[in-house]
């Protein structure tokens, strides 16, 4: 599968449009933004496959997963792993969702969620866990940055019901 990733270059801003984007996802499928127009969008950004917040963050969208279709509400998840990896962690934790891969950090850069990182003493860049609500007219409604697993999910959630 293709792993080109074509974005729009522009700060996001809450209650602006965001621009449309295009990435490779599991699933051999092609994510654009523009095609879910009318539903509302959870974006959650993880650090890294196969580790233990991402896989608890991820479980608890997988369980949560029906109640946010009640919400008219797709779930993404997005990080920096290959697609490879995306298929083995979505097969793992039999997620009913798709990941999307950003190998360059195209969308990891508009979203601006690359950050200096502490790990085992050294700075390293790293995707800091960011949420995106997106609703049904493309507008980005809601941000969570720097998330603490417990507890987020379910917040997404309640919000997302909210704006349903």
């Amino acid at each position: 599968m293709d792993q080109e990733t074509t974005v729009v270059d522009s700060p996001l801003a809450l209650n602006e449009i965001v621009p449309d984007f295009s990435a490779a996802m599991t699933g051999e499928q092609m994510f654009k933004l523009s095609d879910y127009k009318g539903k509302n969008l959870v974006l959650y950004f993880y650090p890294k496959d196969n580790t233990p917040g991402c896989t608890t963050e991820g479980l608890r969208f997988r369980d949560l997963y029906p109640e946010f279709q009640k919400a008219n509400t797709e779930i993404f998840g997005i990080s920096r792993d290959s697609i490879r990896s995306h298929e083995g962690f979505k097969t793992k934790l039999d997620m009913p969702f798709e990941l999307i891969s950003d190998p360059d950090e195209t969308i990891c850069n508009q979203f601006d969620v690359m950050k200096m990182k502490n790990m085992y003493g050294k700075q390293v860049r790293g995707v800091d866990r960011c949420t995106f609500a997106i609703d049904g007219s493309g507008k980005l409604v809601k941000e969570w940055r720097g998330v603490k697993v417990p507890g987020h999910v379910d917040e997404v959630l309640e919000f997302m019901k909210a704006v349903a």
